[in-house]
């Protein structure tokens, strides 16, 4: 589904009564402006003509400080930025409040075209990604104005483009039914499951040379397909106490600071997957394509920030979870781990296969935890059911369950970029693509473009 129409102000409050009321977790409100603070707010200009250059210019810098600014009143918002530090400057003088930022989202709407046709060109693409974005950040702006109650489907519609599945947990009976004939026993299954991961736990003194050892692959596969920038770097750092399992924070210039949480245990499988998720061809390769591919080549401003709860977050999620099936497709994830992995970690791999058809069987329960998440954020459940449910429809830890709860309270629909974001990007990238070569082809252009997930379709 495209983006067709400019958002009027009727539109805009059908879309604040869609969101109306998501609470800002982890938000701090700028404080009000003293006698002494003469810093105007920042007012965008109004572009002659919004479909050449260099007005698309002007409106990109616009959203760029707009999203600064909105930074300022949720410190998880603002992801990366690494264009000029004056803006970032002026954003942190600018005292407009959430919905005064939303009525300005509004105004730099306006000034997009009131319909954009689906095409493949870049201008076209650029428009697109601009108006998309910027009714995120209205929304966003809007949550954090708003305290009423959320929505788990209009809050992923309005800041992630796309509409999820509904689905009910039934349809996971077939998944949960074979882990139990794969661990069979009288214990609960995630206790089952969580007993039989054991044997593939990681000790914590051979973290680093496992992790090392599975990026350096995932590099070397991805390198073999994409054009990475010359300079491209990243910093590996162990740390505790986060509601995520690894992050990505990209700085600019081909480099990321990439953090491994090491607070509950890390079983073998998750070494390849986190360094390809977070590494190669996941997200320090998409921020590496974009900030070279349109911040440079193309001098495209509005990449050099990333809004977290934005549209391009599910091609971010997706694309980097997808990228972990494409640099190791079918048994070659297993065979590495058996032969390289296994061996650093002091683990005996002769379990390998059926620790893979559990985890295949995992994988598929993936989507009962966007059940959870809705029925949590929509208050059918509070937090004590939610952690029981991730316990029995996706077979976590007790340990893992809290600490999913803990994301979504921070992230809210953020995690339907993981799954849904995954299948989205599959789609694209294997519709007409018939060998491994088009694949990775068609995944490049993708991480190196302006789509977003209205315009997967285009």
């Amino acid at each position: 589904m495209c983006v067709k129409k400019i958002m009027t102000s009727a539109a805009m409050c059908l879309l604040a009564a869609l969101i109306a009321g998501c609470d800002a977790r982890k938000t701090e409100t700028a404080p009000a402006p003293s006698s002494t603070e003469t810093a105007p707010p920042v007012t965008p200009m109004a572009p002659e003509n919004p479909t050449d250059d260099t007005a698309l210019d002007q409106l990109a810098e616009d959203y760029v400080r707009l999203v600064l600014t909105l930074g300022k009143h949720d410190k998880s918002y603002v992801d990366a930025y690494y264009g000029p530090a004056a803006w970032k400057d002026e954003a942190e003088a600018d005292q407009a409040s959430p919905a005064e930022l939303a009525s300005r989202a509004e105004l730099l709407l306006a000034k997009l075209p009131e319909t954009i046709e689906p095409a493949s060109d870049l201008q076209t693409l650029r428009q697109q990604y601009l108006k998309t974005q910027l009714s995120a950040v209205m929304a966003h702006a809007h949550q954090l104005a708003d305290a009423d109650a959320r929505n788990f489907q209009k809050e992923a519609k309005a800041l992630y483009d796309t509409e999820p599945p509904v689905q009910e947990y039934a349809e996971f009976d077939k998944e949960l039914a074979a882990l139990e004939k794969e661990l069979p026993g009288s214990e609960p299954l995630h206790i089952r499951v969580q007993q039989f991961q054991q044997q593939y736990r990681i000790p914590e003194d051979k973290l680093d040379a496992v992790f090392n050892a599975a990026i350096d692959e995932c590099k070397k596969r991805t390198k073999a397909h994409i054009q990475l920038p010359q300079n491209e770097s990243f910093r590996l750092e162990y740390v505790q106490d986060k509601p995520w399992s690894g992050y990505n924070w990209y700085q600019g210039d081909a480099h990321s600071l990439i953090q491994i949480n090491t607070e509950l245990p890390i079983y073998i499988d998750r070494a390849v997957d986190l360094g390809c998720h977070e590494g190669y061809p996941g997200h320090h390769t998409y921020n590496a394509l974009l900030e070279q591919k349109l911040v440079k080549d193309q001098g495209w401003v509005e990449y050099s920030v990333y809004p977290l709860f934005s549209p391009q977050s599910l091609i971010a999620e997706g694309s980097a979870n997808y990228g972990i099936d494409l640099a190791f497709p079918g048994d070659e994830k297993t065979r590495f781990e058996q032969e390289t992995l296994y061996p650093l970690a002091g683990l005996d791999p002769a379990g390998a296969e059926k620790y893979q058809r559990v985890l295949d069987l995992l994988a598929k329960l993936k989507f009962a935890e966007n059940i959870v998440a809705r029925e949590y954020i929509d208050g059918d459940i509070n937090r004590e059911e939610a952690i029981a449910r991730f316990q029995k429809y996706t077979a976590m830890s007790p340990e893992k369950a809290a600490q999913r709860v803990r994301f979504v309270d921070a992230y809210g629909a953020y995690v339907i970029n993981y799954n849904w974001g995954k299948q989205l990007v599959a789609e694209y990238v294997e519709q007409g693509a018939d060998s491994p070569d088009e694949r990775w082809e068609k995944f490049s252009r993708l991480l190196s473009s302006p789509r977003l997930p209205s315009s997967l379709n285009w």
